[in-house]
């Protein structure tokens, strides 16, 4: 005789039940949805949570029991995996599309201080900004631009040689030229 379940399964509607049901069935979704959509209809269909968890391959009742706890509070989302573990997702989707935002805005030299983007500067700028990312790395943000299918490119933006805009402390931007560019070029 198997235990008294502490969070029964509740009542499926009917759309509920189609939405488990095709995916139960289907050929092209994760494998890990499937079985947990069809331990849910077997649960519905008065099975014990043993017997359900022995259909989809399984040796535990526990995880029909969470199962059936999260389609309770969620519906038929609760068939989505979840994080699996390991440290927590600190930069999900809005995090990685505020990253890719920046390095697509063109620099402004007087705020960001450069003309062309690299890795430590979009950093600073991101951490800079008032809805930025105060503790992202540059790894991060390489790995995010590399999942985008960006890399960075040789070809960048080059200044007159022997002209430079320097920035000091009171005076703000200074023009620097360098009287022997001409010299040095050759």
């Amino acid at each position: 005789m198997s235990r008294r379940q502490k969070d029964p399964l509740r009542s499926m509607s009917a759309e509920e039940r189609a939405v488990l049901s095709r995916l139960s069935r289907s050929r092209g979704a994760p494998a890990a949805q499937v079985a947990r959509a069809a331990a849910l209809l077997a649960v519905a269909d008065g099975q014990s949570y043993m017997a359900a968890a022995r259909k989809v391959g399984r040796r535990d009742s526990d995880t029909v029991a969470r199962w059936v706890a999260s389609f309770n509070r969620d519906g038929p989302g609760a068939t989505l995996p979840r994080h699996g573990g390991g440290p927590p997702i600190r930069y999900a989707d809005d995090e990685q599309r505020r990253i890719l935002a920046e390095a697509a805005r063109v620099p402004d030299r007087d705020r960001d201080g450069t003309a062309t983007w690299s890795l430590s500067t979009l950093r600073a700028a991101l951490r800079r900004a008032g809805d930025g990312l105060p503790t992202v790395s540059t790894y991060t943000i390489w790995r995010t631009l590399r999942a985008a299918g960006l890399s960075w490119q040789k070809t960048r933006t080059w200044c007159d040689t022997g002209v430079v805009r320097r920035r000091r402390g009171r005076g703000g931007a200074v023009t620097v030229t360098d009287p022997d560019a001409a010299a040095k070029k050759s």
